[in-house]
Order: C-alpha cells, then sequence, then structure tokens
C-alpha cells in the first residue's frame, strides 16, 4: 500500500479550533499535494459562528481539527487570534480558495462533483462556472435535500470525481466527509455552506467594498435580517476571546 504524504504546517488555535496559518497561496500550494496523495482528505472553512458553536460543541470541534485543511472563512477569526496574541496570516475565505481550486483543476484536467442547495441550484452553479472556467470538467451533480446518505455516495462514486463540494451547511457538511471518508473514492473535499447559490447567481455576494472593509456580514444582514441571531454569535465569540485572553 501506498504510504501517505504527511502535509504538515503551522497550527494556530483560535478558541479550540486548529486553524492553518496560511495564506491563499499556501492553502493551494498545500491543496495540490493533497490531491496526489492517496485516499480522501477534506476542508473546512470555519468562520467566527461556526467556532463559537464548536466551542459549545466538543465533536463538532473535533469534526473540524481533523480536516486536512482547516481555513479562516472570516474577519472575525482572525481578530480572535489577534485577540489572543497568536496572529493568524489572514483570512482565507471559502468561496475565494474554492474560486482558485476551480481554476487549478480546470488547467490540471481535474474533475469535480457538486453536492448541496435546492433542486436545480447545483446545476445552475456548473453552467456558470464552466463558464468562467474555460476547462473545467464538472463531472456530476446533487441537491442537498436527500435522506439517504449511502445513495448519495454512490452517485458521487459513480461519476469518479477528483474534488467534491459539499455545500450543506455546518455541521451537516462536516458530518457527512467524516463519515464517508473512507468510502468516497475522491481526493479532496470542502465544506463551501451556502457557496452554490453564490456560485448559481441567485445570491449576490457583498461589493468588493464591503469585502475589503470586513463588511460582509452587514451586506449579508442587510439581505437577510432573519440571520441577526446567528450573527450575534459573532460579538459572543469576540467577547469570550477577550474574556480567555485577560484570564491567560
Amino acid at each position: 500500500m501506498q504510504e501517505r504524504k504527511q502535509v504538515c504546517f503551522l497550527k494556530i488555535d483560535v478558541m479550540g479550533v486548529q486553524f492553518d496559518n496560511v495564506t491563499m497561496e499556501e492553502a493551494m500550494e498545500r491543496t495540490a499535494t493533497l490531491l496526489k496523495t492517496p485516499g480522501a482528505d477534506y476542508c473546512v472553512t470555519p468562520n467566527a459562528e461556526i467556532v463559537y458553536e464548536a466551542m459549545q460543541d466538543a465533536s463538532f470541534a473535533r469534526l473540524l481539527n481533523e480536516a486536512a485543511l482547516v481555513l479562516p472563512d472570516g474577519a472575525g477569526v482572525v481578530l480572535g487570534s489577534k485577540i489572543l496574541g497568536t496572529p493568524l496570516k489572514g483570512k482565507v475565505a471559502g468561496i475565494e480558495f474554492a474560486d482558485a481550486l476551480m481554476g487549478y483543476l480546470a488547467e490540471n484536467g481535474k474533475t469535480l462533483y457538486l453536492l448541496g442547495g435546492k433542486p436545480g441550484i447545483a446545476e445552475l452553479a456548473a453552467e456558470n462556472l464552466q463558464k468562467k472556467h474555460p476547462g473545467l470538467m464538472v463531472c456530476g451533480t446533487a441537491d442537498g435535500y436527500f435522506k439517504e446518505e449511502q445513495a448519495v455516495v454512490e452517485k458521487i462514486n459513480e461519476a469518479k470525481p477528483e474534488v467534491l463540494f459539499v455545500c450543506l451547511g455546518a455541521p451537516k457538511q462536516e458530518k457527512f466527509m467524516k463519515a464517508h471518508q473512507k468510502e468516497l473514492e475522491v481526493k479532496f473535499m470542502i465544506g463551501l455552506g451556502g457557496s452554490l447559490d453564490g456560485f448559481a447567481g441567485t445570491v449576490k455576494r457583498a461589493p468588493r467594498w464591503m469585502i475589503r472593509l470586513n463588511l460582509e456580514w452587514l451586506y449579508r444582514l442587510i439581505k437577510e435580517p432573519w440571520r441577526l441571531g446567528r450573527m450575534m454569535r459573532l460579538p459572543k465569540f469576540v467577547l469570550a476571546c477577550k474574556r480567555y485572553a485577560r484570564k491567560r
């Protein structure tokens, strides 16, 4: 049996979640290495809301920390790392990482499968992504409204993708990737929440100036006010970081 090549780099602990301290370019380099090794590695992209949830759920924190790549998806996580005195290099947004990865897949003739979203969303996303990345091979799609996970796993394996985007929302997507890691015949999986809606064009991302000023959360709140309850985890997370830093 071929021995797995270990990819080791510095980890930064942010309230119990072990983030990889990487730039976008370094994250892509590590992913290219993982794509050449046997087995199905998975990547997670926690933001401050997800870290706060993991603080309340040790089993969820373990799922995040067992990933081959843990990327800081949000300015809140970067801020928390600074408060704790162990600053990360910067934010590596999941949707931007996925976009860079698709460019790599298109250039290197590798296949992609899209899982998640409402019926029809993954197909629309595939159409848009193949226009944006000429040469990108999307070998299959499936919506996120399934009851039997085993049937979905079989459908994915039949399509033989090398990369799988799992867009089911946290923690469902992380549980799916971990539960079927040994069964899925892929090289790399990444949990991307609601990114398929963005790729499909049904949900617009914040203007660039808001992203640059780390105000993407405000744009989402304006567009989707029902998110207010979830977004209250962000100030709670920051306060928890400050309390922990003071105790230390």
